[in-house]
C-alpha cells in the first residue's frame, strides 16, 4: 500500500522535491519500506511555466482539498498565511507534516507542536535551518542528553556572500547585494537577508530546541548588514578579524543572577583564524556547544533548491517509517521554562570606531568613560590626526562586557564633548 504524499508549493524548491519524489521513486520506497505517491502538487497559478519534470496534472489550485486526501503533507510555499492554516488542517485530519518553512516557526511553532502532539503525528522541519546541513535532528535527538551552552553561526547564505564579497573584492554593500541577486543568491527584496529577519527566525527555532524553551522570533534580537561599511570592512582586516552575520544563542544569568536564554542576530567580528571566518560564499557554518559533547561544527550548504529538498526528503523518508512501522519522532519540549533574558544580558567583547578631537587629553576622557561603566580596555589604536583635520580615529578594543555595560558607555560618549562621531560599534566572538 502507498503512502500519499501532498506538496504545497513549487517554486524552486518544491520543484525540486518533485524531482526527487519522481525520479527517486523506487529507492525512496526501499528505505521506506512503502511507495510514495505524490498525489498533488498545490500552486497559487495553474499557467505559471514549470520545469518539465512536474507533471500538468498533479497541480491544483485546491490545496485544502489536497492536504484532506493526504498521509504525508510537505509545505515548501513559504509565508504564515495559507501555510499555517493548511498545515493544521493536515495535522488535523492526521497526515504527518514536513515544512521548510522557518517564517512560519519562528512566529508561531508552538501552534503547529501542540497540534502535532494533540493528533499524534509528526511535525519534522529540517529544511527550516541551515538547507542540507543536518542541525536540527542533532540538537532535537542527538544530544538529547546533553546540556547545550551555547549555538553560535553563520545561517543565513545571502549575507555570508555579501560580506565575503565586501572582505575579498572590496565591493560596496549596495554591489555586492546586485551581485547575490544576479547569481540568485538573493531576492529581488532582500530586505529578509540582509536586515536579519530570516537568520532571527532560524536563531529562535535553534534556541528553542536546544533550550527546551519557547523562543520566538519576536525575542530575537535582531541587527542587519546594511549598515556594514567598507571602512569597517578595512578595519577588521587590519585587526585580524572578518565580518560576519552570526546568530547566537546561549545560556546564561542576567544581572540579577536569574539564569535564563539569550538570543541574537548581528554582524560580529570573528578571528582570521576561527573556523568560522574561513566559511566563504553562499554557505553556512554552526557551533553548537554542549557541557559533554563539547564544540560541534556542521557545515554546508545552507540555500538552494536542491540543498533544501535533500533535507526535506530526508524528513519525509523518517515519518514515512513511522506511518509504515509505526512509532512516532519527538514532540516539543519545553521543560525548562527558562527566562528569555533581552540582549542586555549577554557578554561579549566589542570594537568601538571614534572620530574625536586630536589634542591631548582625549585618550584620557574617552578611557574614563569606558572605566566608568566598567568595561575594561584591552588597547586602542589611532589613525589620522594633523594640524590642518584636527581630528583623528580611534579604535577601542574591550575585553569581556555586558551589552547593558557596554550600550551605557556608548551613550555617555555620544555626549561627551571631543567625540566628533561614533563610525561603528561591533561585538567580537569567537575569540
Amino acid at each position: 500500500m502507498s503512502l500519499r504524499v501532498a506538496l504545497l508549493g513549487c517554486g524552486v524548491v518544491g520543484t525540486e522535491v518533485a524531482r526527487l519524489l519522481t525520479t527517486q521513486a523506487d529507492e525512496l520506497a526501499a528505505r521506506v519500506g512503502a511507495p510514495l505517491e505524490l498525489v498533488g502538487i498545490a500552486v497559487r497559478d495553474l499557467a505559471t511555466p514549470r520545469d518539465a519534470v512536474v507533471d500538468p496534472a498533479l497541480l491544483t489550485t485546491d490545496a485544502e482539498g489536497l492536504v484532506e486526501r493526504a498521509d504525508v503533507v510537505i509545505e515548501v510555499m513559504g509565508g504564515i498565511e495559507p501555510a499555517r492554516s493548511l498545515l493544521l488542517r493536515a495535522i488535523a485530519g492526521g497526515a504527518a507534516v514536513v515544512t521548510a518553512n522557518k517564517a512560519l516557526l519562528g512566529e508561531d511553532g508552538p501552534t503547529l507542536y501542540a497540534a502535532a502532539d494533540a493528533a499524534g503525528t509528526d511535525l519534522y522541519f529540517e529544511a527550516a535551518v541551515a538547507g542540507a546541513i543536518p542541525l536540527v535532528r542533532p540538537v532535537r535527538e542527538s544530544l538529547a542528553g546533553d546540556r547545550i551552552t551555547r549555538v553560535l553561526g553563520i545561517v543565513n547564505g545571502t549575507t555570508n556572500y555579501v560580506l565575503d564579497q565586501m572582505t575579498t573584492t572590496g565591493l560596496g554593500f549596495a554591489e555586492a547585494v546586485a551581485q547575490a541577486q544576479e547569481l540568485g543568491y538573493a531576492e529581488a527584496d532582500p530586505t529578509a537577508d540582509v536586515e536579519g529577519f530570516d537568520a532571527a527566525a532560524k536563531a529562535a527555532i535553534l534556541a528553542s530546541l536546544a533550550f527546551h524553551t519557547r523562543v520566538s522570533v519576536a525575542d530575537v534580537h535582531r541587527e542587519g548588514i546594511s549598515g556594514v561599511t567598507a571602512d569597517d570592512v578595512a578595519w577588521a582586516g587590519r585587526t585580524g578579524h572578518v565580518i560576519k552575520l552570526l546568530a547566537v544563542a546561549e545560556r546564561l544569568p542576567d544581572a540579577q543572577g536569574t539564569d535564563g536564554v539569550v538570543v541574537r542576530v548581528h554582524p560580529a567580528l570573528v578571528p582570521v583564524e576561527h573556523p568560522l571566518a574561513g566559511v566563504r560564499g553562499a554557505f553556512n557554518a554552526v557551533f553548537v556547544q554542549a557541557e559533554a559533547a563539547g564544540e560541534l561544527m556542521f557545515y554546508g550548504r545552507g540555500a538552494g533548491g536542491a540543498p533544501t529538498a535533500s533535507a526535506v526528503l530526508g524528513d519525509v523518508v523518517t515519518v514515512a517509517r513511522h506511518r509504515v512501522l509505526g512509532g512516532k519522532g519527538p514532540v516539543e519540549s519545553r521543560y525548562a521554562e527558562l527566562a528569555v533574558h533581552p540582549i542586555g544580558a549577554a557578554r561579549t567583547r566589542y570594537q568601538v570606531h571614534l572620530r574625536v578631537a586630536d589634542r591631548p587629553g582625549v585618550l584620557a576622557a574617552v578611557a574614563a568613560v569606558f572605566a566608568q561603566h566598567g568595561v575594561s580596555l584591552q588597547g586602542v589604536r589611532q589613525s589620522g590626526g594633523s594640524d590642518e583635520v584636527r581630528t583623528a580615529e580611534l579604535l577601542v578594543i574591550t575585553h569581556g562586557a555586558r551589552e547593558s555595560d557596554l550600550a551605557a558607555t556608548v551613550a555617555d560618549l555620544r555626549a561627551l564633548e571631543v567625540v566628533e562621531d561614533i563610525l561603528s560599534v561591533l561585538r567580537v566572538e569567537g575569540a
